[in-house]
């Protein structure tokens, strides 16, 4: 009866942790989306509303997907918390926080990371500009990921199960 519990007991962890990475690889091209589309968002903010970018950021963090929205809601607090930073400074550290809890890769990470040093310094077309351009390269990103979502995700959730599977074989 013992061996019978450890036996489900290894094959659920097991398949748990299929799951897990399976989800990682669906969740990414989700959240690059939502950040295109956010960015979209701050994008019309900054060019048709000359919104100041605190309030630009207010916005978006309120309208966007919550996946997302706290990057955007953390850059704000850290711009305004008083302690003057710059807004590059600011997205770098609301990125860092971000990227932990997030299922983007370095490579995304990056794209953002190079669109922070574009933010609050320059007039409204040039930060038009890099906003484009950072939409552009999380569409490049994005199908990278579904592609590698299409590919990975039922091999992990298989080989979580048939690891556990035969884990408990071999123990058996």
């Amino acid at each position: 009866m013992l061996k019978l519990f450890g036996a489900v007991m290894v094959l659920c962890a097991c398949g748990y942790a299929g799951f897990s990475m399976a989800r990682n690889y669906q969740q990414r091209p989700k959240e690059l989306r939502c950040l295109q589309s956010a960015l979209q968002m701050l994008e019309t903010e900054i060019s048709y509303g000359a919104t100041p970018l605190p309030d630009a950021l207010e916005q978006v963090a309120r309208r966007s997907e919550s996946s997302v929205a706290g990057l955007f809601a953390l850059t704000r607090e850290q711009l305004l918390n008083g302690e003057g930073i710059t807004a590059r400074e600011a997205w770098d550290e609301a990125l860092k926080q971000f990227y932990r809890s997030s299922a983007i890769k370095a490579g995304d990470a990056a794209v953002l990371k190079a669109l922070g040093a574009g933010l609050g310094i320059s007039d409204r077309e040039d930060q038009v500009k890099h906003l484009r351009l950072a939409r552009e390269q999380l569409k490049i990103e994005t199908a990278k990921a579904e592609e590698e979502a299409v590919r990975n995700v039922k091999l992990y959730n298989y080989l979580g199960f048939l690891g556990g599977l035969t884990i408990v074989l071999i123990l058996i």
